[in-house]
């Protein structure tokens, strides 16, 4: 792959902001659906297959559910056992049927999540609609016109040298007064310290993995303390502006990821301050809509906290594969890190 342009040297896209990176990953005439994963060459692969050393892995996937009512009137899980005595089968087995909206607990989002709000375009300049997402297997998109996460299969989903930025262990050693359930911020300065804290050194296609006490503050407590806590719809996470985005694209990341409910703070703030609503996120429309960088949400990061702080190291092979469901929008990552 040739050398991908820093934010100052992208090509300009008309009618669109500046970091626009549409047509960068083009290939052959052929309009990419893949975005920053097109960082993931065999030659990084490899690199990240240096990580390997204790023979130890960590998941990173909450449990489906675990926020009994997840917020924006989105559907919790729904788990419905099936015994075969009760059926024609008559045998001593079980199935069992699931159904939940896939923001519900740890997922990714695709590029089609969210778009670039004043030109309703999603990566690459795609238009999207319920109809064309709608998909089946058979009817699927084979021509691969939508950046959805099922063609990640064709690729082999994720590898990647995931690389991780422990902020709560920071802000605890710290004595930083720091609310999850509130719109602080990690900053760009921030993710610096403590990745030399830490011994961190970003390199092109990492996955950067941020921890910010998020999803273990509703681990184990009540529905109606996690309404309390969650009902104010303001939320920790990455600061939204346009030099925080320039900054992760000219780290050459392969995606984001972190605990966050929505990887930025909620609610977005505009330049002049003043607060925004959920269609002016920041960071959701450079990344999915103008980058191509897909963003994890709701991960579980604490053992993985554990364990970066036994080994002392915080890199570590990354896999991740999401449901191979034709349109997917959103996924459990279904991911895990490796040591």
């Amino acid at each position: 792959m040739s050398k991908v342009p820093d934010w100052d040297d992208l090509p300009e896209v008309k009618g669109m902001p500046k970091g626009c990176a549409w047509g960068v990953f083009d290939k052959d005439g052929k309009k990419d659906v893949y975005g920053t994963l097109n960082l993931l060459t065999p030659e990084i692969i490899k690199s990240a297959y240096s990580e390997l050393k204790d023979g130890v892995s960590v998941s990173l996937n909450w449990p489906i559910g675990a926020i009994e009512t997840p917020g924006f009137s989105r559907k919790g899980l729904v788990h419905k056992v099936i015994s075969f005595v009760d059926m024609p089968l008559a045998a001593h087995a079980y199935d069992d049927e699931i159904e939940f909206n896939t923001q519900c607990s740890s997922q990714w989002d695709s590029l089609c999540h969210f778009h670039h709000q004043e030109s309703k375009s999603g990566y690459n300049g795609v238009q999207t609609s319920v109809e064309a997402l709608t998909q089946t297997y058979g009817n699927e998109d084979k021509e691969q016109k939508l950046p959805t996460l099922n063609h990640w299969h064709k690729r082999g989903g994720l590898v990647a040298r995931g690389v991780f930025i422990d902020f709560k262990r920071y802000a605890d050693e710290e004595g930083r007064s720091f609310n999850p359930y509130n719109d602080d911020k990690i900053t760009v300065q921030d993710i610096e310290a403590i990745a030399k804290k830490q011994g961190v050194e970003f390199k092109k296609g990492d996955v950067i993995i941020i921890r910010s006490g998020f999803t273990e503050g509703l681990t184990g407590v009540s529905a109606q303390k996690q309404g309390e806590l969650m009902g104010s719809h303001r939320t920790c996470g990455v600061t939204g502006d346009e030099a925080t985005a320039k900054w992760f694209w000219n780290k050459h990341f392969a995606a984001v990821a972190g605990d966050m409910i929505a990887f930025e703070h909620v609610p977005p703030r505009r330049p002049d301050g003043s607060e925004g609503q959920i269609s002016e996120l920041v960071l959701h429309q450079y990344f999915l809509a103008l980058f191509g960088m897909p963003i994890g949400e709701l991960w579980d990061l604490k053992a993985l906290s554990e364990k970066c702080k036994e080994l002392g190291r915080y890199s570590f092979l990354l896999t991740s594969v999401p449901l191979n469901v034709p349109g997917g929008i959103g996924s459990p990552p279904n991911a895990l890190a490796v040591f």
